[in-house]
């Protein structure tokens, strides 16, 4: 069932909450998720929460359609401030936004739930956290996708913050079944990516740097691959930590990729769009696209990377 249609069941099992309250709580669930009517919604409580003091009353609201993380969840409102201490919605979205390119990935069927379940948790009338068996089933699975990229799993998203499972908590939506449908791409992570215009942007502001290069040769190396620039000019789109001795000997590295399929990297007798982050002193590819004189997907987002601003991201990740 696709995200859109689903509705994030509760585990209501043995624990410290009351059967008056379970049933309280399900029978506010359909309410939130269908009543257009629902536009406000408080709770009775103060506004201390968890060691924080919140300037204002946790209230709902409506889950806006540029949230793409979660616009399709399924439900229609979320709280604010919402579990991860962003007490406004533009802070929402500019946090959520650089989970956004994950979400593509695919690496686990509940992604999504879990981490709508903390940027944009559902309305009742106190706050619902994601079990800790969902969080460590979506770590074991995310976590090596990010370390391609050169994340960590970051410490905010640490799983014995959640409570264990027989608590009052959102569990694992597909148990049992880690791959999503279709199922998980075997294909190396910055090779996989649809050469669309927004797909392109995202990669472009969760990256350090932009390049317009040709790739002169492929090895393997230590269980990554090491991708070696032509001597050739390169054109710098981004720049970023990028200093002018790293244009000279250009060594880029696909985390654990000495394996995975890279169909881009078959053919080397063409200009690409390459993408990365500095880690470390060593350069990791986020993003590899062949440049395709033809495609108006590829030739809008290079004439929008003049304009556009990024978003900060790199608190995301801390």
């Amino acid at each position: 069932m696709a995200y859109g249609q689903k509705i994030p069941r509760l585990a209501l099992t043995q624990g410290s909450v009351s059967l008056a309250r379970c049933l309280l709580l399900f029978s506010l669930l359909p309410n939130i998720v269908t009543a257009d009517e629902y536009d406000y919604y408080s709770w009775q409580s103060d506004n201390f929460h968890n060691g924080r003091f919140y300037t204002k009353q946790p209230q709902c609201v409506d889950i806006p359609a540029d949230l793409r993380l979660c616009h399709n969840v399924g439900y229609k409102k979320m709280r604010l401030p919402n579990l991860l201490d962003h007490e406004t919605m533009p802070e929402v979205k500019q946090q959520a936004g650089s989970w956004v390119p994950l979400l593509a990935k695919r690496c686990h069927a509940d992604t999504q739930v879990f981490l709508c379940s903390l940027f944009a948790p559902v309305c009742l009338d106190r706050p619902i956290y994601p079990c800790r068996s969902l969080c460590e089933a979506v770590r074991d699975s995310c976590a090596p996708v990010m370390e391609t990229y050169g994340f960590p799993w970051p410490e905010m998203l640490s799983c014995d913050k959640f409570p264990i499972d027989n608590d009052l908590c959102i569990p694992m939506q597909f148990a049992g079944n880690h791959a999503t449908q279709p199922p998980v791409s075997k294909v190396c992570p910055p090779c996989d990516n649809e050469l669309k215009a927004d797909n392109i942007m995202e990669h472009y502001c969760a990256s350090d740097f932009v390049l317009k290069m040709k790739i002169k040769e492929v090895k393997k190396e230590k269980g990554d691959r090491k991708l070696i620039a032509a001597q050739k000019k390169k054109k710098v789109l981004k720049q970023g930590m990028l200093r002018k001795k790293d244009l000279k000997k250009l060594t880029l590295y696909i985390k654990n990729g000495a394996n995975c399929p890279c169909s881009q990297l078959e053919n080397l007798g063409t200009n690409f769009l390459i993408m990365g982050r500095k880690v470390d002193q060593q350069l990791l590819l986020m993003s590899i696209h062949k440049w395709d004189k033809k495609s108006k997907e590829l030739k809008f987002a290079i004439k929008y990377m003049k304009s556009h601003q990024c978003p900060s991201y790199h608190t995301v990740f801390q």
